[in-house]
């Protein structure tokens, strides 16, 4: 026997995620956000389709498995009403996403991640460390980056309340909604989405999935056209 309680709260989800489409239709941001994402995992659903015996593009092609889940439960627990819940999985994508810049520029690196345990040099902030170094970058933002989807959602503390209101100024609350958390929460999933597909395209063979691939060009410059300026 279900208990009703539960019944009530899975139907509660259900309208919410209908409430959230029938918004993201309303809004050309939204859905160029949800493209956007679809895209990249469409990339990652292309790569996993190319036969290769290369070690180290297996483990690429895992890792974009890695991600084209965590989208996909991500997105899932957005529209749901789980905010808080879909950026804490956003900040795993993160991790990816900068492991996988990483290899694009030390291919050599695929083969000591995979063949290794526990290392220093593929420690989460180590790897930001090297892609700092490597772009000359002193900023800081991808640890800034990654402080902020950790403070949000990865650690429980009171900064972390700022995703369980569903007015930024009002009381906390228990259990799923949208308001307020919607945009923010496409904002930035469709942005790690860029990443990724950055990434993996980098990866995938010449001549392979070029429709795909295309597509995702044409959606990555609309995308950075339009909302690159809600990221900086």
């Amino acid at each position: 026997m279900i208990p009703q309680n539960l019944i009530f709260l899975y139907r509660q989800e259900e309208f919410l995620r209908q409430k959230a489409l029938n918004i993201i239709e309303g809004s050309a941001r939204l859905s160029l956000h949800m493209v956007a994402i679809e895209r990249t995992m469409t990339l990652a659903r292309l790569f996993i389709n190319y036969n290769t015996e290369d070690k180290d593009l297996k483990a690429i092609q895992m890792l974009g498995i890695r991600t084209y889940n965590a989208f996909a439960a991500s997105l899932k627990l957005a529209l749901s009403g789980y905010s808080q819940n879909s950026a804490l999985i956003m900040r795993e994508i993160l991790e990816t996403a900068f492991l996988l810049d990483l290899f694009q520029s030390d291919r050599a690196a695929i083969e000591r991640w995979r063949c290794s345990k526990k290392t220093e040099e593929f420690r989460p902030i180590n790897i930001r460390k090297a892609l700092d170094k490597r772009d000359l970058d002193i900023s800081m933002s991808r640890a800034e980056h990654y402080e902020m989807l950790s403070g949000l959602a990865g650690h429980p503390n009171t900064g972390s309340q700022i995703l369980l209101k569903p007015n930024k100024d009002g009381d906390i609350f228990i259990g799923p909604f949208i308001e307020g958390l919607l945009q923010p929460t496409l904002d930035e999933m469709s942005h790690l989405a860029i990443m990724v597909g950055e990434s993996l395209d980098a990866f995938i063979p010449a001549g392979f999935g070029n429709i795909d691939r295309e597509k995702f060009h044409e959606i990555k410059k609309t995308w950075w056209n339009n909302f690159s300026k809600f990221i900086k």
